[in-house]
C-alpha cells in the first residue's frame, strides 16, 4: 500500500515519506527541488537595493506621497520550501523554519480569518454591507456604503479613502503577474460601483483587516495564533506587524491592526513549515486530525471564483481562467506573496508546497516539474 493512500498529520515533528512510496518519481521530484534552489529570488537579501529604494516600491513602480515604510522590514534568507505528500513531508530544502517576510500570502490568511468571523455568526451574511456590522466613518456614503464583505474578499470593493495614513490612489491602476503594466500605477481614476471590477489594492485589503478586527474585538494574530496555527501545531515563532501608524482604541483597548502583506513594511513574518502545517488544513476542507477549525462552506466558498476575476476567490489564487495551466489540476489552488513566497495546495492529490524566495518567472517550472513528478 503506498504511504499516500493512509492520510497522515504532523506532530510536533514531520512524518518523512520515501516519494517512491508516497507516489513520487523521486529522480523527478529531485529535479524539481534542484530547480527551485537554482532559481532564487533577484530581490537583494535586505530588502533594500544600493540606492536605498525598498524592493516592494520598486517591484511596483511606486512614487509619490503614500510610498513612506511605516512598519519592520527584515533581512529575507536563502531559498527555502517543502513538499508535502499525504501530510507526509517527501522534500525539505533551506531553513524551513526560520520566519521571513512573506508579503502577500497573508491575505490569504485573513481570509481564513474572515471564516472564523463567518462561523462565529459575526458574518452571517457576506453579500451585507460592511457598515451593518462595523459602523466607521471609513465607509459612510453611498459609495462605501454599499460595500459588502464579499467585495473586500473578491478585491472588487472601489473603497475609496485614507487608512494609516495610505490612500486607496497609491494602487490605482496595480497590476501584478506575468507582462504587468504598472506605468499608470498611482494616477487617480473615477471609480466603479463596488463588486464590479477588480484591482489589487493593498490599502482596501488593510481596510478588511481593520474591520475584521473591529468584529472580533481584539488583534488578529491573537485570533490566528488561538483558533488555527497553535491548534495546528505551528512554531510560537511567526509574527504578524502591523504599521506604526495602525494603531487604534477598539473598546477601550489599544490594537495594531495588521496589514495583508509587506507592500510598506510589517505583515507576517513566518517560516516554511508553519505555511505548509496551514496550507495542509486548507487542503484538507479545514480540518485538524478529526477537529474541524474552518467550515466546509467557508472552504468551498473561499475556492470559488469571482465574478470579477475568474482565477480569484477569497483572496486566494485559482487554477482557472485563462492563464489556468491544465498540467496542474483544476481545483489546485494557492497563496501568493511577492518575493516570491507560494503556498501551492492540490487537495486532489493531498498535495501541498511551500517556496521561498523564488524567482517570479521559475514559479510556474517548478510546480509543472512538481507534476511531473507525480505517478497517479
Amino acid at each position: 500500500m503506498k504511504q499516500d493512500m493512509v492520510p497522515s498529520w504532523p506532530g510536533q515533528s514531520w512524518d518523512r515519506a520515501d516519494p517512491a512510496a508516497a507516489g513520487l518519481d523521486p529522480v523527478r521530484l529531485a529535479e524539481a527541488v534542484a530547480y527551485a534552489e537554482a532559481h532564487e529570488s533577484a530581490w537583494p537579501h535586505s530588502l533594500y537595493y544600493p540606492d536605498g529604494r525598498y524592493v516592494g516600491i520598486v517591484e511596483w513602480n511606486e512614487t509619490g506621497p503614500w510610498s513612506a515604510i511605516v512598519g519592520p522590514v527584515q533581512e529575507r534568507g536563502g531559498p527555502a520550501g517543502v513538499i508535502l505528500k499525504g501530510g507526509r513531508r517527501v522534500a525539505a530544502w533551506g531553513d524551513t523554519g526560520r520566519p521571513d517576510m512573506t508579503f502577500s500570502v497573508a491575505k490569504s490568511y485573513l481570509a481564513v480569518l474572515a471564516g472564523l468571523a463567518h462561523d462565529d455568526g459575526l458574518i452571517p451574511d457576506v453579500d451585507a454591507p460592511v457598515r451593518d456590522s462595523v459602523p466607521d466613518p471609513l465607509l459612510d456614503g453611498p459609495h462605501n456604503g454599499a460595500i459588502t464583505w464579499r467585495h473586500l474578499l473578491q478585491q472588487s470593493s472601489e473603497w475609496q479613502g485614507t487608512l494609516f495614513e495610505k490612500s486607496d490612489q497609491v494602487d490605482h491602476f496595480r497590476q501584478i503577474g506575468p507582462g504587468a503594466d504598472n506605468s499608470r500605477k498611482g494616477e487617480k481614476r473615477a471609480p466603479n460601483p463596488p463588486g464590479t471590477h477588480y484591482e489589487y489594492n493593498d490599502v482596501r485589503v488593510n481596510l478588511l483587516s481593520y474591520c475584521l478586527m473591529r468584529l472580533f474585538g481584539r488583534a488578529l494574530p491573537e485570533v490566528l495564533r488561538a483558533r488555527i496555527m497553535d491548534p495546528i501545531g505551528a512554531s510560537s515563532d511567526w509574527a504578524w506587524h502591523g504599521y506604526d501608524t495602525a494603531w487604534v482604541t477598539v473598546d477601550g483597548n489599544r490594537i495594531q491592526s495588521v496589514p495583508g502583506g509587506g507592500h510598506w513594511g510589517g505583515g507576517l513574518f513566518i517560516g516554511a513549515d508553519d505555511h505548509a502545517r496551514f496550507g495542509l488544513l486548507i487542503a484538507r476542507g479545514g480540518v485538524w486530525n478529526g477537529r474541524r477549525l474552518l467550515s466546509e462552506r467557508w472552504i468551498r466558498a473561499m475556492l470559488t471564483p469571482s465574478l470579477t476575476l475568474e482565477s480569484y476567490g477569497y483572496l486566494w489564487w485559482l487554477n482557472r481562467g485563462p492563464a489556468a495551466r491544465p498540467q496542474l489540476s483544476a481545483n489546485a489552488f494557492s497563496a501568493l506573496g511577492a518575493g516570491n513566497n507560494v503556498i501551492w495546495c492540490d487537495p486532489d492529490r493531498d498535495l501541498v508546497a511551500v517556496l521561498r524566495w523564488i524567482d517570479k518567472s521559475a514559479v510556474d517550472g517548478f510546480l509543472l516539474r512538481l507534476a511531473a513528478a507525480l505517478r497517479d
